[in-house]
């Protein structure tokens, strides 16, 4: 389990795509380890996301940009900007783009000739998983979407203009979206809650990760002047149909809502990505100790088989459940951890 870093990071602290999973639960995290010296970006059209320490500002927009850099002298960046919606990145291929590439171009414009230590947030698409998975940082990308295309070009566009910066690939970050409805658990769950159908794949395997895990990496990374290209997935391999499996035992979900189905029955738009999974190791060698817990954390609630979401023996499942094993580490559920209000907050 990853413990707080001593290690003093560089602030005031700025966090882009606070909107994204990823983002909008490290913005939480690093607001309460660092109050006051920590400020979130979102699209300035998104005024929905309207939280203290949040500033609508578009990456795209260069002015405003280095006016926000000059208004609060970041010394530090954790960017975690991306448009993760496939379907949306493949019939507009220059919104993907810009979110994703033009963005980060006026971002490392603005800090290559500052003193600030950037990690960049990266994605495990990059890959295409046709070759059973476990890929190592070396292994040469092949994305199937354009999203996984643009962020693999943003990858490049950082280890050719600032390769003092740190690259970290993730994979599914497992955690509360702002809106309810984004996310691997929030959108499977959102279905379910309604008593509509989900069809997930069996044969897209991923290495979930729990959001409270990746903000300690975050933070250990932001104090260390650790380079390059990093992997940073879980140790447990599991399908989106497994994943799904969990979510739907655990909720206490009507079982026969998740259906499941090969990724060539999806249909061309968007097209999906097989076994993905990441090596994790020289990440977890420089942490020095056991990077990230698995998610789920607790072995029973590993699928066994295809059906096995419908046994429901001592236990019918509940959102309650879901909320204090799957949202959150149970290790960091106590009054002490910074995520304790945020699992509140899920079943509440």
């Amino acid at each position: 389990m990853i413990t707080l870093t001593n290690d003093p990071i560089p602030l005031p602290l700025l966090i882009t795509g606070v909107a994204g999973v990823a983002g909008y639960n490290a913005l939480d995290y690093f607001r309460m380890r660092y109050p006051g010296q920590v400020i979130g970006i979102r699209q300035e059209d998104n005024w929905r996301l309207s939280i203290d320490d949040v500033v609508g500002c578009d990456a795209e927009n260069r002015i405003r940009l280095l006016d926000l850099f000059e208004r609060y002298q970041f010394r530090s960046v954790l960017n975690c900007a991306g448009n993760c919606a496939l379907r949306a990145c493949e019939l507009d291929t220059r919104l993907a783009w810009r979110t994703n590439v033009e963005g980060l171009i006026n971002l490392l414009s603005i800090i290559i000739e500052r003193d600030v230590r950037l990690v960049h947030l990266s994605i495990d698409l990059v890959y295409a998983g046709r070759d059973g998975g476990d890929y190592l940082e070396g292994d040469p990308t092949d994305p199937v979407t354009v999203y996984g295309k643009t962020m693999a070009k943003a990858e490049q566009l950082i280890a050719d203009w600032m390769p003092s910066a740190c690259i970290l690939r993730i994979s599914l970050p497992m955690g509360i979206s702002f809106n309810g409805h984004a996310g691997a658990i929030d959108w499977i769950q959102s279905r379910f809650k309604k008593g509509r159908p989900a069809t997930l794949y069996f044969d897209e395997v991923r290495t979930p990760t729990y959001v409270c895990c990746l903000n300690r990496v975050y933070e250990r990374i932001l104090g260390t002047d650790l380079a390059g290209l990093y992997h940073a997935g879980g140790p447990l391999k599991l399908s989106l149909y497994e994943i799904a499996q969990i979510i739907n035992r655990v909720g206490g979900y009507d079982p026969d809502l998740l259906m499941g189905c090969p990724r060539l029955d999806a249909g061309p738009i968007p097209p999906r990505a097989g076994n993905v999974t990441m090596d994790s190791t020289a990440l977890a060698k420089f942490m020095g100790n056991e990077m990230m817990d698995a998610w789920p954390f607790d072995p029973a609630l590993i699928p066994t088989d295809r059906h096995w979401h419908y046994g429901r023996a001592g236990n019918p499942g509940s959102p309650e459940w879901l909320a204090e094993a799957l949202y959150v580490n149970p290790r960091f559920t106590n009054s002490s951890s910074p995520e304790f209000d945020k699992i509140r907050s899920c079943i509440g």
